[in-house]
């Protein structure tokens, strides 16, 4: 049985389990205190960071490295485009939420709001928390301009930028921090992706102590 060792408020790890699902690839979802750094974990992972998946009787680490191997072992549906250019822009659009937006915005805002009480290592830095809520806002008012001219965040078929964008905004839109009346075409994006059957787990999960809005598993919201 393929094995996720993930949390459940992580976009990375939410980024591999969207792939997973999208190319309906069964797999057990196993949650790793990675913070308590236990002996077996960091044999499969000395970096001591989820997701780690198990297939194949392979370990894998790093979500960008788990979802380009999915990508490239199981083609359908692909979610990295043919050409190189087209494959290039998708890529710099995943690189662009996993590196830019988790550090602005993601680390700032989930980090501090949740992750901090959950592996006990302090409380919420007020300054971080202001500078992620301004840096969203101009993530946002990117996206929108992107989504101006494309049907899809890196051109006009859905991408692993779709969902690594996805993957980071709905860990925001679990405790409210994203302002979807801010751009009318994010919106529709984050609709219709929020849509998509692989999503449905994703939007099943409950983290103890931090109940999402009610508005998080709307699908017309």
């Amino acid at each position: 049985m393929n094995r996720l060792y993930h949390m459940p408020l992580s976009p990375f790890c939410r980024k591999v389990r969207l792939v997973l699902a999208e190319k309906r690839i069964e797999v057990e979802l196993v949650e790793e205190r990675y913070w308590e750094r236990d002996a077996d974990f960091m044999r499969r992972n000395p970096a001591g960071k989820v997701p780690v998946l198990r297939m194949d009787g392979r370990i894998m680490a790093e979500s960008q490295a788990i979802c380009e191997y999915l990508d490239e072992s199981f083609p359908d549906p692909c979610l990295l485009p043919g050409s190189p250019a087209e494959r290039c822009e998708a890529r710099r659009l995943v690189f662009w939420f996993d590196d830019k937006f988790h550090h602005e915005v993601t680390s700032k805002l989930l980090y501090e709001r949740v992750n901090k009480k959950v592996t006990k290592s302090g409380y919420p830095d007020s300054r971080n928390v202001k500078a992620g809520a301004t840096a969203i806002k101009y993530h946002l008012d990117y996206m929108g301009w992107l989504l101006d001219q494309r049907r899809w965040l890196a051109g006009d078929v859905m991408t692993l930028a779709d969902f690594a964008a996805a993957a980071h905004l709905s860990c925001l839109d679990y405790i409210s921090d994203v302002d979807w009346n801010r751009n009318a075409a994010v919106k529709d994006w984050y609709a219709k992706i929020k849509s998509r059957p692989a999503f449905r787990n994703i939007l099943a999960d409950q983290v103890p102590g931090f109940p999402p809005p009610r508005h998080y598993a709307n699908l017309d919201f």
